[in-house]
């Protein structure tokens, strides 16, 4: 039987208002889930709720403490399984079952090991109905940074790219600014809100000396910045300190002064005196970095996709076109037949002021 079919239409509206309210966690709840949740008592909605901040009350607890006694006998909508472990914050399948719901509809099963079905069987040993799958494509897309890491160990790789209509980021001089317009910037600001870090390579910080960081959108961080920096050439009075710097060999007096400005910098060499970038991956998984926002040059940008890290594309194209000896998007070895392309499928495609937004996934 399919979701569709074992749900009602009352269930489907519920559960897409919670997804609605886990929407508004998107810039600040890392490195937990986006998380919102609905009680239902009847026809009428007793609590909302949704996760704001790590270490503050889950969802559950803030619909629960809004429905008080109506919340007996109700049906909770969350958009993730309920947890089942101590954490930062007790579990929420046991203030569920202390509150007298009678039934629990979750679009996903939580992909953390500690929880991966934990909560349902609390639910279920409780005599509470407990059911899962309640658009849960939906629940997934609202936080691929958390399953990422979750079930790969790392975090889910956005790229973003700014472009002529002829796959250029730069003139040969070095000029780009500005390629895009003001709308497709400020949305770039966004996709850097919701990022856990943010990563470009040391190319680009000693050619533009970025800072990198979050303006326009008051969240109460800034995202890790994390350079990729094989020979670590990155300067002391760099724009981007303090950051994690990333590189193949650390030579003691560079490291030295990059740590006294601020940095924190770690070797993990890979072939050819390279960073090893699945390591890198893997350290900021650790880290706890769901969603990884990549801003680079050609170098770096090449070197993620030609080792397949790449999960999301998202690239911002300017109808203009500036010839062939303007800067390219990806420096990667020639290829000799198309087979070997590295493909992508369209996700979504929309304008912003003057320029599209192309976001691809691997094919």
């Amino acid at each position: 039987m399919t979701a569709a079919a074992r749900f009602s239409a009352a269930d489907h509206a519920h559960m897409a208002r919670a997804l609605q309210l886990a929407a508004r966690g998107l810039f600040t709840t890392t490195p937990n889930p986006r998380v919102g949740c609905v009680i239902v008592n009847g026809d009428r909605v007793v609590g909302e709720g949704w996760h704001a901040r790590a270490g503050t009350p889950h969802a559950e607890v803030h619909a629960l403490k809004a429905a008080g006694d109506a919340a007996r006998g109700a049906t909770a909508y969350v958009t993730l399984e309920p947890c089942s472990h101590h954490g930062r914050t007790p579990p929420c399948a046991e203030a569920l079952v202390d509150a007298g719901v009678a039934r629990v509809v979750a679009a996903m099963t939580d992909p953390n090991p500690l929880v991966a079905g934990g909560g349902v069987a609390i639910l279920t040993l409780a005599g509470i109905r407990a059911e899962v799958g309640l658009l849960e494509a939906e629940a997934r897309a609202l936080n691929p940074g958390f399953v990422s890491r979750m079930t790969r160990g790392r975090p889910w790789v956005r790229l973003k790219t700014a472009s002529t209509l002829d796959g250029k980021t730069a003139l040969a001089n070095g000029q780009s600014q500005w390629i895009t317009g003001e709308a497709a910037r400020a949305d770039v600001q966004a996709l850097r809100a919701r990022a856990c870090a943010i990563l470009t390579g040391s190319g680009t910080v000693l050619a533009d000396d970025p800072r990198m960081t979050v303006r326009d959108f008051d969240i109460g961080r800034q995202p890790l910045r994390v350079v990729v920096d094989s020979g670590l050439r990155t300067p002391p009075d760099a724009a981007i300190l303090p950051a994690l710097v990333a590189c193949a060999r650390a030579e003691p007096a560079a490291r030295a002064a990059l740590e006294r400005a601020g940095a924190e910098v770690i070797e993990l060499p890979g072939a050819g005196g390279r960073v090893d970038l699945p390591a890198l991956l893997a350290h900021l998984g650790q880290r706890g970095v769901n969603e990884l926002h990549v801003e680079a040059g050609a170098a770096l940008n090449g070197a993620l996709l030609a080792a397949g890290l790449v999960d999301e594309w998202v690239a911002y194209v300017a109808p203009m076109a500036v010839g062939d000896d303007a800067r390219g998007l990806f420096a990667m070895p020639a290829l000799a037949t198309l087979a070997g392309a590295a493909r992508f499928r369209l996700a979504d495609v929309r304008q912003l002021g003057g320029d599209l937004r192309l976001t691809l996934l691997p094919a």
